[in-house]
């Protein structure tokens, strides 16, 4: 059953990414920023030539190349570990479908469309791509730490 859910769930969050990017190219001025949730959240529409907090600015070839090891890698981890935990495959679900959601981005037109603005925090405006990369590496982050203690208590 796997099998069938994970390649359709990693291609829905794709999808909206990319819907979700274009309406924002649609609706809202390149470089300005709009309120949607008073004091929370805000919407914006910027080029981003680089990765989180712009670094590394116009270095696509290397994006690139990251991109495709890292993608490599996490799809032959989660082939590898398919009937392990639900959480596990979840977390390189969200890896994969982040990873290619920027990766289009960066194919199609060179640079990450970057949306959501935090009000009250200084944190860098991100994506839909970008919050599954994160709570992904997260999820997988503790599962591999479950899994390394319960491999050192037996």
């Amino acid at each position: 059953m796997r099998k069938i859910w994970i390649p359709t769930a990693i291609a829905a969050m794709i999808v909206l990414d990319q819907l979700v990017k274009w309406w924002i190219v649609e609706h809202i001025a390149l470089d300005t920023v709009q309120d949607f949730i008073p004091n929370v959240l805000s919407l914006a529409y910027l080029r981003n030539y680089g990765a989180a907090w712009s670094l590394l600015q116009n270095q696509q070839f290397f994006f690139i190349i990251v991109t495709l090891v890292v993608m490599t890698g996490a799809v032959w981890y989660l082939v590898k570990n398919l009937q392990g935990s639900l959480w596990l495959v979840s977390s390189l679900s969200l890896v994969i479908a982040g990873g290619l959601g920027n990766f289009i981005d960066r194919l199609r037109l060179g640079y990450v469309v970057d949306m959501f603005h935090l009000d009250f925090i200084n944190f860098p405006i991100f994506n839909v791509a970008d919050s599954y990369l994160t709570v992904g590496v997260l999820i997988l982050f503790i599962c591999l730490m479950k899994e390394e203690d319960h491999g050192l208590n037996n």
